[in-house]
């Protein structure tokens, strides 16, 4: 049986802060979407924003899960929805419950309800979760809309006395909501249509597919923005200097009456200056602008991607032929023929370090080295950014290795006298339960103690240092170092050197040093 190692440090600094992730309330309300339970999660969430004002018990809650088709069961609900309200998703429902035994009052006390903030992450998560993959549509034609807003807004203003307060908030409203849309939508089509045209694999029917909607649809939305976006900017900039009759009118609509409240956008001066931004009523860089450049772009990269189409001896060419050809043999092979297919295709033969390529600057490298610890190999620039094997300019003068050699054998004798400095320490050191030893000897020490107990025995032997370590069961053994305490549970362990002998210079030599 292999005792127990572990290294002890000497100390422990423990600060305030350091080593723990500095983290708000507001992210622990996503922690249930990537929880092992995130299927049970996400449904009993569903199941509080189906309704308002829901208050539900854990039975409840398993039993509605449960006709879903997730099964679940009352103590398994109840430590779900406790765990949510951990996290900030639901809260609990205080209700006066008339029962009859204590149990049921308990039971009466387990009734939950969706958090505020937790009913909104949960409405953004499902709307991401239901998105479709394909492209969104531009809502263009609410540019025109907003112009109307505005000019409806501006009529009321020039006759306060006669605009009605609630209507007032409305246009205010449309307007802020129209443009959150449209801004909305033409980020998530130009995220679309920039993953697309960014693909090496669009040939034939896909690029005149996409090569129409960024000619047509994007030329369209352009179309728009150059008609409409100057008016709003014009509309906005007179909008300024009478922002202070407008914000007035809107004080006047009933509202919450409390501190903390989210008001709606377009009630402050902020929101106004920011939509001015937008549409450029400042002069400077407007979001309108950046869809003109990301149509340019867009433009450039449909280019690009034509001139690779009629170019097939550059690196972009798509192999998507290729590929589907590749499928349609996995789709009518055997499995023991897929299986070869999948190897010669993928080159995905068992990982041999078998030193047939170039040759290895360090001899110490063979069969049985990791690549995980073996130097890179060098890869030629052509080969690795551009998959060309041909060869391109004068052949490297060959290098001479003999600096490399001496080299690694001022290393490996560096190595081989640390070594024997260790090993003479350890020696030295005879009982080892607390004696100090440098790192060196520490490590010479356990990778001793690792091969003797790999071969089940009590004592190892290394003739080359001169040194024996033997292992009794006994009292545990302490051994200190400037690192860190290394402790041996159940054993005292002693280190000796090798008595001289004849074939044995090695420990000779050892003791003539020591």
């Amino acid at each position: 049986m292999c005792p127990l190692i572990y290294p002890r440090p000497q100390s422990r600094v423990c600060r305030k802060g350091v080593n723990k992730t500095a983290e708000t309330p507001r992210q622990d309300l996503f922690r249930y979407l990537t929880a092992s339970e995130s299927a049970e999660y996400v449904a009993i969430m569903e199941l509080f924003s189906a309704t308002l004002l829901v208050d539900l018990s854990p039975a409840e809650v398993a039993q509605a899960v449960s006709d879903t088709g997730t099964d679940l069961t009352v103590q398994i609900a109840e430590a779900r929805c406790r765990q949510l309200v951990e996290w900030g998703n639901l809260t609990p429902a205080p209700r006066d419950a008339r029962v009859n035994t204590v149990a049921d009052f308990w039971r009466a006390r387990s009734r939950f309800q969706i958090s505020k903030l937790g009913g909104r992450t949960h409405r953004a998560v499902m709307e991401v979760l239901q998105a479709a993959e394909g492209a969104r549509e531009v809502a263009r034609e609410l540019l025109g809309q907003i112009v109307n807003s505005l000019d409806r807004i501006a009529q009321a203003l020039d006759q306060p006395e006669q605009a009605h307060p609630d209507a007032v908030a409305g246009m205010v409203t449309s307007v802020f909501n129209d443009h959150q849309l449209f801004s909305d939508s033409a980020r998530d089509f130009y995220a679309y249509l920039s993953g697309v045209l960014s693909r090496f694999d669009l040939v034939d029917e896909e690029y005149t597919q996409f090569k129409r909607l960024l000619l047509d649809y994007v030329d369209l939305i352009n179309a728009d923005v150059n008609r409409h976006a100057p008016a709003i900017a014009a509309r906005l900039t007179d909008l300024q200097a009478r922002l202070d009759d407008l914000l007035n009118i809107l004080n006047k609509v009933r509202g919450l009456d409390i501190e903390a409240v989210d008001r709606g956008r377009g009630r402050s001066r902020s929101d106004w200056e920011e939509l001015a931004i937008w549409y450029g009523a400042d002069g400077s860089g407007s979001g309108a602008d950046q869809l003109r450049a990301a149509a340019g772009v867009a433009l450039g990269q449909l280019i690009s991607n034509a001139k690779r189409m009629l170019d097939t001896s550059g690196v972009g060419y798509s192999r998507r032929a290729d590929l589907l050809r590749l499928a349609r043999w996995f789709d009518t092979a055997e499995t023991d023929d897929a299986h070869r297919l999948f190897a010669a295709a993928f080159i995905a033969y068992p990982a041999r370090h078998l030193a047939l390529g170039p040759e290895e600057p360090d001899p110490r490298i063979g069969p049985t080295t990791s690549f995980w610890t073996a130097p890179a190999v060098d890869v030629p620039v052509s080969l690795r950014e551009r998959a060309d094997r041909a060869i391109r300019g004068r052949s490297s003068r060959v290098p001479d290795p003999a600096a490399d050699r001496r080299a690694l054998a001022q290393q490996a004798e560096r190595e081989a006298e640390e070594r024997r400095s260790a090993a003479v320490e350890l020696s030295a050191a005879g009982r080892l339960h607390g004696s100090r030893l440098s790192p060196a000897a520490r490590d010479l020490l356990l990778d001793r103690l690792s091969w003797m107990w790999s071969q089940h025995l009590d004592e190892a032997v290394d003739d080359e240092l001169g040194l024996v370590i033997r292992a009794r069961e006994g009292a545990d053994t302490v051994v200190h170092s400037e690192d860190g305490d290394v402790t041996v549970e159940g054993f005292a362990l002693t280190a000796a050197a090798l008595a001289p002998t004849q074939e044995n210079p090695a420990a000779t030599r050892e003791n003539a040093v020591s």
